[in-house]
């Protein structure tokens, strides 16, 4: 069950590239976001649990950390990466809910670059094989 989460995580990071390079950068975000968020569930499954219904990553976050102190160093990547979840994806989402609107290229390449940090160590993690 862990490769399937990391199966569909990796083609969220193909997906977050590909808007990107469309120059589509609140979907770049969101599929980063949801990068993470798979690639944590992957940790939770593999530790015998079944992934919550959520898209937090912190709460996600949480239960891993349950298993490893080593996630606490993805804190601060979890909170930005978090913060693109519902704005990117729905026109009438919390009105200043992303200080400066929706986000910018800068914020698309950052988030990927998170997004590729916590999908390796999660890899590592569980022993699997790079991309």
């Amino acid at each position: 069950m862990p490769s399937n989460w990391l199966a569909f995580a990796e083609d969220d990071l193909r997906a977050a590239h590909a808007c990107l390079r469309d120059g589509v950068s609140n979907q770049a975000c969101f599929h980063a976001q949801q990068v993470v968020e798979k690639a944590l569930k992957a940790v939770i499954a593999e530790k015998g649990d079944i992934p919550p219904k959520t898209h937090g990553l912190r709460d996600l976050l949480t239960i891993c950390l349950r298993h490893s102190a080593d996630f606490a160093v993805f804190k601060e990547e979890c909170s930005l990466l978090n913060r693109f979840y519902l704005p990117t994806r729905y026109p009438d989402a919390i009105l200043g809910s992303l200080a400066k609107g929706l986000p910018s290229r800068e914020d698309a390449d950052e988030a990927i670059q998170m997004a590729e940090k916590m999908l390796a160590f999660v890899k590592d993690v569980l022993g699997e094989e790079g991309g």
